[in-house]
């Protein structure tokens, strides 16, 4: 198959915006428990939808007496919480445009987004963050106010806006229409400035819209989630909408470290996240078990888990012995992995890079289905996701409705429908580039199978290619590599070298959990740790069993481990975890000296 389209169930009037979801929903459920906020350790507080919406009114009354005008941009820079959705909402009530900051972000790229999207405001979660602003004004000279979030600011605002009346916040509200534009989100990009990508109302209302009829099981009222995703990510971000239309009930953690108290105590029914939680709540859930004197039962609870979910997927189904060992572990094992997840969750949504048919086979059959799904920044989030009643484990999902897709002659996938960006900000020349005709050129390279189903197999512009004339995806090498407990980030280089080889940097986590449970030095160096032979063996063992689905040409022939984390904060991974590969090639040239000096 080589391109396809659905039809949406359903088509918004053109008068609609983001905020008629709100508006909707309160109408339908003004008393359904929207958004859940963490007091105290353990104890959650409801906010019904009313509640929100009296709340985002007063905010958005605050800031129209504050200056703020329809059109008009509003930064927030934040971690994930109840109030950067109530600020996005109360920006959009008041007719303007939310600009996000990934909290992370230097000052430099502050003042770049500032500057570039025009803002006139400013919301900052801290006083750190205030700081950094504080460094770069003078770049951003049309932002005139800012606000900071765990002061007093937004009770201070909401009083500012009491003379407000409901009637001009109605106007205002009204002001953005389906196509115009709602939020421009700055791609994190591997290389050069982002790029602002415009993103309608259209593409959140229609996808919030169609996603919840295609997705029953999973979008509906009662159901929950926990959202740990940075809020400035688009992936987060159309969540936030869409479980607003559906009434699903939203709690926020914005600390890693918290998530996995926060869901035994929250009890979500679904979750989003990156391939990298699911690895890691599998290896940590592994080397647990190691320490405790009982690995080998977790590895045979594991390998019947992944044969009875394979079983699901013949004709014949699994065999009575194969059901009574799954039952036997789902008593011994897989419950507490349930519960340690809040013991409702039911499903998943995995994006941002394949999760592996090995993880998806796992959890499916410990009673979680994990949708993995496909998309950009510039198709406001998903274009593409795995239906709980039509899955095909290790394959990215079909279109949802109101979306086309193409392959083009060279494998580049691309993209149509009503969730597609109006372009990038200011740079006709790079919208004019990542079009043709209708059709969004995505830059990954991908396949479709006879039923529709998506496989991406890399980037078209990081293949690499050997001088031996081999093209090189190296994300399908990477990807299974990162699985692996040691394993922090894989970097697979070879570009115009006589063969493929790779950088691997330890899981800082997991390294000295793994090395006690081998008998090693727990509190070795992460230099020690990238000369240890216990380390290095391990490490080849996980290129031995990833070189085993490619050719010798394809497959990895020499490995450094560096003795660094590839952090965000390092500068060799965006904000999004993707690798920034001119980064890691300049600052690890000597590594790379290393496995090909002899053969340069």
């Amino acid at each position: 198959m080589k391109a396809y389209d659905i039809e949406p169930l359903i088509v918004s009037p053109e008068s609609d915006n983001i905020t008629d979801l709100l508006e909707k929903r309160v109408e339908k459920t003004p008393n359904l428990a929207l958004f859940s906020v963490e007091e105290a350790a353990g104890r959650w507080v409801d906010v019904t939808a009313l509640a929100f919406r009296t709340k985002v009114v007063a905010l958005a009354k605050g800031l129209v007496a504050a200056g703020i005008q329809p059109g008009q941009a509003v930064g927030i820079m934040s971690r994930t919480r109840l109030e950067w959705t109530l600020l996005d909402f109360a920006i959009w009530y008041a007719g303007a445009v939310s600009v996000p900051i990934y909290e992370s972000s230097a000052p430099s790229q502050m003042e770049w987004i500032l500057s570039d999207s025009d803002a006139v405001a400013l919301f900052v979660e801290t006083e750190e963050h205030e700081s950094r602003f504080e460094e770069i004004k003078a770049g951003a000279p049309m932002v005139r106010k800012v606000w900071r979030i765990d002061s007093d600011a937004i009770d201070q605002l909401i009083k500012v806006g009491r003379d407000i009346t409901d009637e001009a916040i109605e106007i205002k509200r009204k002001t953005a229409k389906l196509r115009d534009l709602a939020t421009i989100i700055y791609t994190s990009g591997t290389t050069g400035q982002p790029k602002g990508c415009e993103l309608t109302h259209r593409g959140f209302v229609e996808l919030s819209r169609n996603a919840t009829l295609e997705l029953p099981q999973v979008v509906a009222e009662g159901a929950s989630t926990l959202l740990f995703l940075p809020l400035a990510h688009v992936f987060a971000r159309f969540i936030e909408v869409l479980c607003v239309h559906g009434g699903v009930k939203v709690g926020h953690q914005p600390d890693s470290k918290n998530v996995g108290p926060a869901m035994v105590s929250f009890h979500p029914t679904f979750l989003l996240a990156v391939p990298r939680v699911f690895e890691k709540v599998y290896n940590s859930a592994e080397q647990k078990a190691e320490a405790a004197g009982k690995g080998k039962i977790f590895r045979t609870a594991a390998y019947v888990a992944i044969a009875y979910s394979k079983a699901l997927d013949t004709s014949a189904g699994p065999n009575l012995s194969l059901k009574l060992r799954h039952a036997f572990f789902d008593f011994l094992v897989y419950k507490k992995l349930r519960a340690a997840m809040g013991g409702r969750v039911k499903y998943a949504v995995s994006g941002g890079a394949p999760l592996g048919a090995r993880l998806g086979h796992f959890y499916r059959a410990i009673g979680l289905i994990v949708l993995e799904g496909y998309g950009l920044t510039e198709v406001t989030a998903p274009a593409l996701i795995g239906r709980a009643d039509n899955l095909k484990i290790g394959k990215v999902g079909r279109v949802l409705p109101g979306t086309g897709i193409k392959i083009a002659e060279d494998g580049e996938v691309w993209l149509r429908g009503n969730n597609i960006f109006r372009g990038y900000w200011r740079n006709p020349e790079a919208t004019a580039a990542a079009f043709d005709g209708e059709w969004f050129k995505t830059g990954d390279i991908g396949d479709l199978d006879e039923d529709g189903f998506l496989s991406i197999t890399g980037r078209k512009k990081e293949l690499l290619v050997t001088a031996g004339g081999k093209n090189v995806a190296p994300a399908p090498l990477e990807d299974p590599l990162r699985a692996d407990p040691l394993i922090g980030q894989a970097v697979v280089i070879g570009d115009q070298k006589p063969f493929i080889a790779a950088l691997i940097s330890l899981d800082t986590e997991m390294l000295p959990i793994w090395l006690a449970n081998n008998g090693a030095d727990k509190n070795m160096t992460l230099a020690q740790a990238a000369k240890s032979p216990i380390v290095l063996a391990e490490i080849q063992k996980a290129i031995d069993r990833v070189n085993r689905h490619f050719s010798r040409a394809e497959s990895i022939r020499k490995f450094v481990v560096i003795d660094r984390e590839l952090t965000e904060e390092s500068g060799h991974l965006t904000p999004s975890l993707k690798i920034k590969r001119e980064a890691v090639m300049r600052d690890f040239d000597p590594a790379v000296e290393e496995i090909y000096g002899a053969s340069n």
